[in-house]
């Protein structure tokens, strides 16, 4: 973590700010969301379809134009910073449906994930990171990336997203189109990321307990606005999260 010339580090990695998106005809997809990410942290984002979870994300991430609030990382205000600008940053979000670049390769597809570092030391390094973390990936190098299984794909996603070395990944509905037994596949590898390199990620996820057994904490976001927020037990415990989201 960069640390300030005060040498006291920010007091969240992401802080966002009452930040409103209205898309077309007044429509308002987000209506003053706070909220905020510790480094080291993995938060969950719960909600129902049309809750503004992807709008969200797309916001951090510098997709889409917030008319009101501000989004901060690492301290410094990005709001007015563009997306590939973002990834710089190391802010990286891997996309709901995934969106690879079917025709080509998962080794291509790997490659223009570190399109922002052209250094072939770099590439070899966060090549051999993300094959160690799927070593699936390794085999199916030379395969079309349409080709793969939705669990392979998402994992292309996630490796896709992992070889910008990002310091605070997003993750949109990881488990959808992925068969039932894959699932713990895709949350174990997430884990172990986290375990072993201790980094911060932001989680929608349509499988709520899923989520919160990977989660330290969470948000419950509804019609864009933040409802209820707590610890991963917390949330478990909610009535809302109970009747709504858990089947309970």
């Amino acid at each position: 973590m960069r640390i300030s010339v005060s040498a006291v580090p920010p007091a969240s990695l992401l802080e966002v700010r009452d930040v409103h998106v209205v898309y077309g005809a007044g429509v308002r997809a987000l209506r003053g969301v706070s909220l905020r990410v510790e480094p080291g942290e993995v938060v969950a984002l719960i909600g129902a379809n049309g809750a503004g979870k992807t709008t969200l994300l797309k916001a951090i991430a510098g997709l889409v134009e917030t008319q009101a609030g501000e989004v901060t990382f690492d301290g410094q205000r990005i709001s007015a910073v563009d997306a590939a600008d973002r990834v710089k940053r190391g802010v990286a979000l891997v996309p709901e449906g995934r969106r690879l670049f079917s025709r080509l390769s998962v080794a291509e597809n790997l490659t223009l994930g570190s399109y922002g570092n052209r250094d072939r030391v770099y590439r070899r390094e966060m090549l051999e990171r993300v094959e160690t973390l799927f070593p699936v990936l390794r085999e199916r190098a030379r395969q079309r990336a349409g080709t793969l299984s939705g669990g392979e794909a998402q994992m292309l996603a996630i490796a896709r997203a992992l070889m910008s070395r990002p310091r605070f990944l997003m993750l949109d509905e990881p488990s959808l189109g992925i068969m039932p037994r894959l699932v713990d596949q895709v949350m174990d590898s997430l884990r172990r990321l986290h375990e072993r390199e201790g980094l911060t990620m932001f989680l929608v996820e349509q499988n709520v307990p899923a989520a919160l057994d990977l989660a330290d904490r969470g948000y419950v976001l509804q019609t864009g606005r933040v409802v209820l927020e707590g610890s991963s037990d917390e949330l478990r415990g909610s009535d809302l999260v109970r009747k709504a989201y858990l089947g309970m």
